[in-house]
């Protein structure tokens, strides 16, 4: 098997790995909105900060595991380009300048993910498992 053979059979093992490292830092995001944890301010749960800091936390909780991915990794992609035309765009075209490097990345990473899945390492892949037993069992 050719290298790039070899490295392309590793492809979804990789989409779990950017999953875990995206939503693990998307997590935090949320958990300084919401809990100051491990740095930032309290914002008020009812508030646009406060929808996102919940969405953050714990859509980022169920991305980090891969449940329901699709679906969870479709509303943030939505959220992401909401924070990036609201807040970020208005600063300047160039996502550089106005700060909306981030916003604009995770937006396309969900978007991958609600098209293409969790990956094997993922709760999601274990309920497809299962799932697919019980049908064979039927």
């Amino acid at each position: 098997m050719n290298l790039v053979k070899k490295w392309q059979s590793v492809s979804p093992q990789l989409r779990s790995l950017l999953r875990i490292a995206a939503a693990f830092n998307f997590t935090v995001h949320g958990t300084m909105k919401l809990f100051a944890f491990p740095a930032g301010a309290h914002v008020p749960l009812i508030s646009q900060l406060g929808l996102a800091g919940v969405l953050e936390t714990f859509g980022g909780l169920l991305l980090l595991f891969g449940l329901f991915t699709r679906p969870v990794a479709f509303i943030l992609a939505g959220e992401m380009a909401v924070a990036f035309f609201q807040v970020h765009y208005p600063r300047g075209f160039w996502p550089v300048l106005s700060g909306g490097e981030l916003a604009m990345l995770y937006s396309f990473i969900w978007l991958y993910l609600s098209a293409e899945g969790a990956g094997p390492w993922s709760l999601d892949a274990i309920r497809e498992r299962i799932e697919s037993r019980q049908k064979n069992a039927a």
